[in-house]
C-alpha cells in the first residue's frame, strides 16, 4: 500500500507558514525601489499589489480545496492540460524555489552577517543549507514550529519600525505631504503607481508555495482558505503601515539610494541599535529559505508521484514520513546555485518563471469548473476573479526587461525537454512502479 504523507497542520500552523513565507527579506529590500518607481509615496503601489496578489490567491485557495494534495500549481495544471503542461509549470516552480533557496542562502552569508561576524562565505552557505536541510527531514510539524517562533521575531522587527515611524511622525519629525507624492520624471500617477506595484508584488510572493502543503493539512476546505486570506491581509496591513512611515519619515532620495531603508527608519528615530536588524533579517532570510524549502521538497514530491520526475525522488523516510530523496536533491542544486549564481540575475528570473506559474493556475480555475475534483464541497470563488488575476499577470508580463525573458525562456524549455522525456519514461512502466514508496 503507498504511503502518504501525514496530515499534521492545523489552522494555526498554516497561517504563520504563509505569513512567514510572504514577510520575507523582499520588505527589507524593497521599500527603497519602490519609492524610487512611485515617485516617494510607497503605500499606494504596495496596495495595489496586494489586490493583485489576493486574485491570484483566491485562485489557489480554490484548487487547493479542490485538490488537496502535493505537487500545488503541477498538479492542477496537469489535470486542466496534460502532462506536459503539468511538468513545465512544475519546473517553474520548482526552478523558481530552488532558486530562491540558493539565493537567500547567498544572502545570508552576505552584509547582513558581516555586519556581526566575519566568516568564509562558501563555509556558512554550506552549513545554512545542511541545517535548513535537517530541519526539513525533521518532519513538517517541527519544521512549522521553527517558522512560527522566526515569523513572530521578523514580524516584531517589522511592528517595531511601525512604531518608530510613528514615533518620528508624532514628535513633528516627518513630512506627511510626502504620502501624496506620487509620479516621476518617466511616468505619470498611474504609470509610476504601476511601475511601483510591479516591484512591490514581489513582497507578495510567497503564498502559492502554501498550495504544496494542503495534502498535510487537516481540514483544507476550513483552514486552508482562512490560513491564505488572514496571513495575506496581516502581510497587507503591515505592508501598507511600513510604506506609510517610511514615506512620511524619510525623504524620498535618501530611501531609494538606500539598501537597507528600514535602517533609514530606525537612524532617524534613534534609540535602536543598527545591528538589530541586521539580526531580524538574518532571521528573514532563514525563514523564508526554510519555508521554501519545504515547498521545493514538497513539489518534487508531488511531480515525482504523478509521473512527471523519476520516481525515486517521491520515497519517504520511515517513521518520519517526510520526502528525504526530495530534500537532499533540492538542497543540493540550491547549494549549486548559491556557489556559482549572482542572487540579482537568480531573482529577476524567479519573478518571470512565478508569472509563467500564475498565468497557468489562474486560467485552470476556469478549466477545471465542470469538475467536482476530490473533494466536491471545496472552496468556489466567483468566476470573474480569476479572470481579472490573469489580465493582472498578462500586465506584470509587459514589465519584463527581455534578457530575462531569454533566461527564463531557457528554463522553460528545460522544463519541456524534461516533459517529453518523462512521457516517454511512463509509458514504458506499469502504473504499480509510479507508486510513491518508502526508502
Amino acid at each position: 500500500m503507498a504511503i502518504s504523507l501525514h496530515r499534521a497542520v492545523r489552522t494555526p500552523l498554516l497561517y504563520f507558514f504563509i505569513l512567514g513565507d510572504v514577510l520575507g527579506a523582499g520588505v527589507y529590500i524593497l521599500v527603497g525601489q519602490v519609492a524610487r518607481a512611485s515617485g516617494g509615496a510607497v503605500w499606494l503601489p504596495l496596495l495595489v499589489a496586494l489586490v493583485m496578489a489576493a486574485l491570484t490567491a483566491a485562485s489557489y485557495a480554490e484548487l487547493a480545496t479542490k485538490y488537496p494534495r502535493a505537487g500545488g500549481s503541477a498538479h492542477y495544471v496537469t489535470r486542466a492540460l496534460g502532462p506536459a503542461a503539468g511538468s513545465v509549470i512544475g519546473c517553474c516552480m520548482l526552478a523558481a524555489g530552488v532558486v530562491s533557496v540558493g539565493a537567500l542562502a547567498r544572502g545570508f552569508a552576505g552584509d547582513y552577517l558581516r555586519a556581526l561576524v566575519e566568516l568564509p562565505t562558501i563555509a556558512v552557505i554550506v552549513v545554512f543549507l545542511a541545517v535548513l536541510a535537517l530541519l526539513n527531514v525533521s518532519g513538517i510539524k517541527q519544521s512549522l514550529g521553527a517558522n512560527v517562533v522566526a515569523t513572530v521575531i521578523e514580524l516584531s522587527g517589522l511592528l517595531l519600525i511601525i512604531g518608530l515611524g510613528g514615533w518620528v511622525l508624532l514628535r513633528g519629525d516627518g513630512d506627511p505631504s510626502r504620502l501624496t507624492h506620487i509620479g516621476t520624471a518617466e511616468h505619470g500617477v498611474i504609470g509610476a503607481t504601476l511601475a511601483g506595484a510591479v516591484l512591490a508584488f514581489y513582497s507578495f510572493v510567497g503564498f502559492e508555495t502554501s498550495a504544496n502543503l494542503a495534502e498535510e493539512v487537516r481540514d483544507p476546505r476550513r483552514s486552508y482558505p482562512r490560513a491564505l486570506f488572514g496571513a495575506l491581509l496581516t502581510a497587507g496591513v503591515v505592508y501598507l503601515l511600513i510604506g506609510i512611515v517610511t514615506s512620511a519619515d524619510v525623504p524620498t532620495d535618501r530611501l531609494a539610494e538606500s539598501s537597507g531603508p528600514l535602517l533609514e527608519v530606525v537612524r532617524t528615530a534613534g534609540g535602536v541599535p543598527d545591528r538589530l536588524f541586521s539580526v531580524i533579517a538574518l532571521v528573514a532570510v532563514a525563514n523564508g529559505a526554510l519555508l521554501t524549502g519545504i515547498m521545493s521538497s514538497r513539489l518534487a514530491y508531488g511531480m515525482a508521484r504523478d509521473g512527471l520526475l523519476p520516481p525515486v525522488l517521491s520515497r519517504l523516510l520511515p517513521g518520519r514520513r517526510t520526502p528525504w530523496v526530495a530534500i537532499a536533491a533540492t538542497t543540493a542544486v540550491s547549494l549549486a546555485l548559491a556557489l556559482t549564481g549572482e542572487v540579482d540575475a537568480l531573482a529577476e528570473t524567479l519573478v518571470l518563471l512565478l508569472l509563467i506559474v500564475f498565468t497557468a493556475v489562474n486560467a485552470t480555475v476556469l478549466l477545471l469548473r465542470r469538475e467536482s475534483g476530490d473533494a466536491p464541497d471545496h472552496f468556489r470563488v466567483p468566476w470573474p476573479v480569476p479572470c481579472l488575476a490573469l489580465v493582472s499577470c498578462l500586465f506584470l508580463f509587459t514589465r519584463i526587461e527581455a534578457g530575462i525573458w531569454l533566461r527564463g525562456g531557457i528554463l522553460v524549455g528545460l522544463g519541456l525537454l524534461l516533459a517529453a522525456v518523462n512521457i516517454v519514461r511512463r509509458r514504458r512502466h506499469t502504473p504499480g512502479e509510479m507508486q510513491p514508496t518508502s526508502a
